[in-house]
């Protein structure tokens, strides 16, 4: 079995990534932080990325996200799929929806405030990701430790 995460390295997606690693902690499953990167300077600027004043590179970008995952889940693994310049919300959540599948996900657990609900936005992926019926989806809409004292102990973010 394997949980695979979404990860854009924003708040929910990092509680998501620690979510799915504290499972993990308890059924020994694998974890996969997936993250999709367009080729899109702009983009990376609005997810903190990259700064300001620093050009766009696509190798930097990655080993960012990368050192982001293994601080939150030291045990997961990351993967990537590129996109171009424009993509839109719809192909991001294609690639990951078929990256979930290629590793035979049994859970995705998803980041998003609006991932479930009946009104979506254009911006959030969530929604779409959530609705593929090949896994199982643990949505995280809110930043903080579960409250249960036993996946709580395997939280990287929620440490006492």
């Amino acid at each position: 079995m394997t949980y695979v995460v979404p990860f854009d390295d924003q708040r929910l997606s990092r509680v998501a990534l620690d979510r799915a690693q504290s499972y993990a902690g308890l059924t020994e499953e694998r974890v996969v932080a997936v993250s999709v990167v367009p080729r899109n300077p702009s983009y990376a600027r609005e997810r903190d990325w990259i700064a300001s004043d620093e050009s766009f590179d696509v190798q930097l970008v990655l080993e960012r996200l990368a050192e982001t995952v293994d601080s939150i889940a030291p045990e997961a693994e990351f993967e990537y799929v590129l996109a171009d310049r424009y993509a839109s919300p719809g192909t991001i959540s294609s690639k990951i929806r078929r990256k979930a599948r290629n590793l035979n996900a049994t859970v995705v657990f998803v980041g998003s405030e609006n991932a479930g609900r009946m009104l979506t936005t254009l911006r959030s992926v969530g929604h779409s990701v959530a609705a593929d019926d090949t896994y199982d989806v643990h949505i995280v809409r809110r930043a903080r430790a579960t409250g249960v004292a036993v996946l709580d102990e395997h939280s990287q973010l929620f440490e006492d």
